[in-house]
């Protein structure tokens, strides 16, 4: 089913001659694209795919190739004129036999007696309306799609087997039951060799996919022969869902059955896809293009699973931050392995804003390089941030904010004109923040007892800022700061030079300052940070961490 509509595109003459040259991956992508779809004539809609499967909960990498895929996708309709329709297909591998039990479910000895049937067979160990485990995942994945206003359909193995819609592929693979064997054999060790076939039969008797050599395939009959579970030699119709094919053969079977004219995969997938290609063409398809992603690593350094349940799913990123900023994590550098864990959302949420601030002013051959055209399929909204995601969680840090309203109050006070009314995102990005920070932030923060250097620099810094009028800017403050430092020895760095001339001023004085004042490693900047939370109030934080409390406090106090 197509779940929404294709936004309608800027196709001005001058995006079109900025877009034939740019070197945003997503127009070098298209290019190649459209000069195959134009050198074959083809007169049918361009087929995006993606694909899934559904062995474990969806995670963040899943999401990944629908956003990645989408955004070649607008790419190729800007070339194009969107003159060539274009399909995007989101294909699910449900009826893979599931081989083993994820870690992450609720009741695996539920599960125990359903291994090797497909995902679609086995039963939905969460509860709810989706008949089976493959049905449950399914529905995660197509939820958060259907959330972020996807145009895509969804298409399922499992109903494209039993209904007869991959009948001819499967009888053509009986015909060329030994091509493909001659693609596979040699891929394999000897003894995967001697028991391989690229047909996996599905038991009569037990429902389970069966890993089995054949006895005969029969072209002209379409059928195979294998020995069951219990022994019995038996026949079945390669049609109708009682056979399916190896992953491999199935890769490119599925290329060839739909025309498949785009496809992109992970790394992992690099060294089967010229086996994959090979396999379509036996079929009689034309291999796609292909676009291969690195990997996303979890925080120390594996690759992520969905059976593992390692690193993010999509449910834990959207609890922190929005849907906007992970689409951004997916388009920067998408062939650089990358560590996908908690740590990396305030950095990605702010640099998203960053980008849609910078956006309008740009000239438009930067505008295509701008990862918020292609997250928003080229209609990026006006976005008005004037309080970053870190800035936020100090703030929620140093105030101890359980709701939003204490947040607003500080913001209110000190961005003139700025409400939750008139800032909308603004106000969902404090919501965030205060999630995030209870559950990320406050755990880990451990607060450092001043020794008599910090003692003397801390009251220093009091009376500096009791000098400042009360509307101080982040930059008055920020100086104020400076000159406290620059008269203490630690905190010199005389590899840089004051306005003065004097040596300017280490990281190791605003590390302390976050140390001591909010049980942190490291802050935005300082300056601004005091201008937002107040004055009086950071004076008061100094008096406390002046006179023992902050340290001697639980850490999530």
């Amino acid at each position: 089913m197509t779940t929404a509509s294709q936004p309608k595109l800027d196709l001005s003459p001058a995006v079109i001659e900025a877009a034939r040259t740019s070197k945003a991956w997503p127009f070098e992508e298209a290019r190649k694209l459209l000069k195959r779809v134009t050198a074959a004539k083809i007169d049918r809609p361009v087929l995006f795919e993606t694909g899934y499967g559904p062995s474990g909960l969806p995670h963040i990498g899943t999401f990944g190739e629908v956003a990645r895929t989408t955004m070649v996708r607008t790419a190729f309709r800007v070339l194009s004129n969107d003159e060539i329709p274009t399909r995007l297909l989101c294909f699910s591998d449900d009826m893979d036999g599931m081989r083993k039990i994820p870690e992450n479910v609720p009741d695996r000895a539920l599960l125990e007696p359903h291994l090797h049937k497909p995902l679609t067979d086995v039963p939905n160990p969460f509860g709810g309306d989706a008949p089976s485990f493959g049905a449950h995942n399914n529905a995660m994945l197509r939820r958060f799609l259907d959330t972020f206003g996807f145009d895509y359909e969804f298409a399922s193995a499992t109903d494209y087997y039993r209904s007869g819609r991959f009948d001819e592929i499967l009888l053509k693979a009986t015909e060329k039951y030994q091509d493909i064997m001659d693609v596979m054999l040699p891929t394999l060790g000897p003894e995967r060799q001697a028991t391989y076939s690229p047909f996996l039969p599905i038991s009569p008797t037990s429902g389970r996919v069966l890993y089995v050599p054949m006895k005969a395939v029969d072209a002209k009959a379409g059928t195979i022969t294998f020995d069951d579970e219990n022994g019995a030699e038996t026949t079945l119709p390669v049609t109708g869902g009682r056979v399916k094919l190896q992953w491999k053969p199935d890769f490119g079977a599925r290329w060839a059955a739909l025309d498949v004219d785009f496809e992109m995969f992970g790394k992992d997938h690099l060294t089967n896809a010229s086996i994959y290609d090979r396999i379509c063409e036996i079929l009689g398809g034309t291999a796609p293009e292909h676009f291969v992603y690195e990997l996303f690593l979890d925080e120390i350094g594996q690759k992520i699973s969905k059976s593992k349940g390692n690193g993010l799913t999509i449910d834990e990123w959207l609890t922190y931050a929005s849907p906007e900023s992970l689409a951004l994590y997916m388009f920067t550098k998408p062939k650089t392995a990358k560590k996908l864990y908690f740590d990396v959302i305030p950095k990605t949420v702010d640099e998203y804003f960053a980008f849609a601030g910078k956006l309008p002013a740009m000239p438009i051959e930067q505008q295509l390089a701008n990862p918020v055209w292609h997250i928003h399929s080229g209609r990026p909204p006006q976005v008005d941030m004037p309080v970053s995601f870190t800035m936020l969680l100090n703030l929620v840090s140093a105030s101890n904010a359980e709701t939003k309203d204490v947040l607003w109050a500080f913001i209110s006070r000190h961005v003139p004109g700025v409400t939750a009314a008139t800032h909308p995102k603004l106000d969902e990005l404090v919501g965030y923040a205060i999630r995030y920070f209870e559950d990320f932030v406050r755990p880990t923060k451990v607060f450092h007892a001043p020794d008599e250097i910090e003692l003397a620099a801390l009251k220093t810094l009091d009376g500096k800022l009791a000098e400042l009028p009360a509307d101080a800017d982040g930059s008055a403050i920020q100086d104020a700061v400076l000159d406290v430092a620059r008269a203490i020895e630690r905190y010199r760095d005389h590899a840089k030079k004051s306005p003065d001339g004097g040596p300017g001023v280490s990281v190791a004085w605003f590390s302390a300052l976050y140390k001591l004042l909010l049980g942190q490693e490291r802050g935005p900047r300082f300056g601004s940070f005091v201008a937002l939370y107040g004055i009086d109030e950071t004076r008061a934080l100094i008096a406390r961490a002046i006179a023992g409390e902050l340290a001697d406090a639980p850490a999530e106090s």
